[in-house]
C-alpha cells in the first residue's frame, strides 16, 4: 500500500523553490526563481518573505536564487544571471560579492565552509575556495574539464572525446569530492580533493543520464543514477574513481516512465526518490526495491529535489514548481 510520509508547508511565494538550508535547528532559509527568499525560525513550519536590500524589486525579480549554503550563521546566495551574496549575521544584512568575468563557466554552486569560508562550483568544472569572504578565490582543479579531455585521449569513455560543452548537475559529497554529469548527459565524471584533473567515466547504458548523485552523502559508499525514462541505478560501496566503468545495478522502481529528479538517504536502509508529477517512492533495503508514496500526488507539478539533515535530527525537506515544500512527517503522521 502506498504511504503518505510527507506534509505540505505554505510558503510565501508561487515559483519554484530551488534550495533549502539550515544553520540550526530551528532557523533556514529557502530560494527560488523571480527572486523568491524567505526565512524560518521554527523549524520550517512557517516561512517569512525575505527581501535583499542592496537590490531593489524590479532587479530582484530578474534573479532565479539556485543555491543557499549556511554555516554557523555565515550564509551565501548564489543566483543567476551569476550574482553571489553573503551574509555574516544569519541573515539580517547581505553583501554582493564581485566575481571576476574571467572564470571559467558560470558558477553553479557554493557551499558556506566556515567564517568567511566558501567553496565553489562552476559549469567547467573549476573548484575555487575562499578564506576572506571571497575577495581572493584559489583553484583547487589545474584545468577546465574541456581542456582535459581534449588534451587525453578519452577514447574508452563514449562521448568525452573532442568534448565541448558544459556540466551540469554538479554535486559534492560530505568530504569534498564532485560528481558532475556532461550536458548532453552520455558520461560522467568524479575529482576528488588532491587530484588534479577531472576523470570521465563510461555511463554503461544507452539511456541518457538525467541526475546523479552519492550513497549516503559520500562518494566511499557509491553513486545513484537515474536515466530517462524513469530508470535508478545505484553501485556498490568502495567504488574504483580511476575506472571508466562502474558496476550500477538497477532500482525496481515502477514510476510509469516519470522522470526521477532526485534521490536521498534518510538512513542506511530508508532512501527517498522523488520526480516528475510530484512523484515520490520510498525503498526501505538501500535502495534495491521502492514504493510509491502519494504524499503530493493531489498537488499538480514536479518535484526536483529531496534533502536530509542529518545534523538537525534528520529533517526532510522536498522542493519542487509553483512554490513546492513537503516536510517529511514518517510513518506514524
Amino acid at each position: 500500500a502506498a504511504t503518505k510520509q510527507w506534509t505540505q508547508i505554505k510558503v510565501p511565494f508561487a515559483d519554484t523553490v530551488y534550495d533549502i538550508d539550515f544553520d540550526s535547528p530551528t532557523h533556514g532559509y529557502i530560494v527560488g526563481a523571480r527572486g523568491s527568499f524567505a526565512e524560518t525560525n521554527d523549524g520550517g513550519n512557517t516561512w517569512e518573505p525575505r527581501s535583499f536590500s542592496n537590490l531593489d524589486a524590479e532587479e530582484e525579480i530578474t534573479y532565479r536564487f539556485q543555491v543557499v549554503s549556511f554555516k554557523d550563521g555565515e550564509g551565501w546566495v548564489l543566483g543567476k544571471p551569476t550574482l553571489l551574496l553573503h551574509t555574516k549575521d544569519a541573515g539580517k544584512s547581505w553583501e554582493r560579492i564581485p566575481l571576476s568575468p574571467k572564470l571559467p563557466g558560470e558558477p553553479t554552486s557554493i557551499l558556506a565552509t566556515g567564517s568567511n569560508s566558501a567553496e565553489m562550483i562552476t559549469s567547467s568544472g573549476a573548484v575555487y575556495t575562499t578564506t576572506n569572504a571571497g575577495r581572493n578565490w584559489k583553484a583547487q582543479v589545474k584545468e577546465t574539464i574541456d581542456a582535459t579531455l581534449n588534451r587525453i585521449s578519452s577514447s574508452g569513455v563514449s562521448g568525452a572525446s573532442y568534448f565541448t560543452g558544459s556540466i551540469v548537475n554538479e554535486q559534492r559529497d560530505d568530504s569534498g569530492s564532485y560528481l558532475a554529469v556532461s550536458s548532453r548527459g552520455n558520461f560522467f565524471l568524479t575529482w576528488e580533493p588532491g587530484q588534479d584533473f577531472w576523470i570521465p567515466h563510461n555511463r554503461g547504458t544507452p539511456r541518457r543520464i538525467q541526475n546523479m548523485g552519492f550513497v549516503r552523502g559520500d562518494i566511499k559508499n557509491g553513486l545513484w543514477m537515474t536515466l530517462n525514462g524513469g530508470k535508478l541505478l545505484v553501485s556498490g560501496a568502495g567504488v574504483d574513481l580511476n575506472s571508466e566503468e562502474f558496476p550500477f545495478q538497477e532500482a525496481n522502481i515502477k514510476t510509469g516512465g516519470y522522470g526521477i529528479t532526485d534521490v536521498a538517504w534518510r538512513d542506511d536502509n530508508e532512501v527517498w526518490a522523488v520526480g516528475g508529477s510530484n512523484t515520490m517512492y520510498v525503498s526501505k533495503d538501500n535502495g534495491k526495491n521502492f514504493v510509491f508514496d502519494k504524499s503530493a500526488n493531489d498537488i499538480p507539478g514536479n518535484l526536483y529535489n529531496v534533502k536530509f539533515f542529518r545534523e538537525f535530527g534528520n529533517m526532510g525537506w522536498a522542493l519542487g514548481s509553483s512554490g513546492l515544500l513537503l516536510k517529511y512527517v514518517g510513518e506514524n503522521a
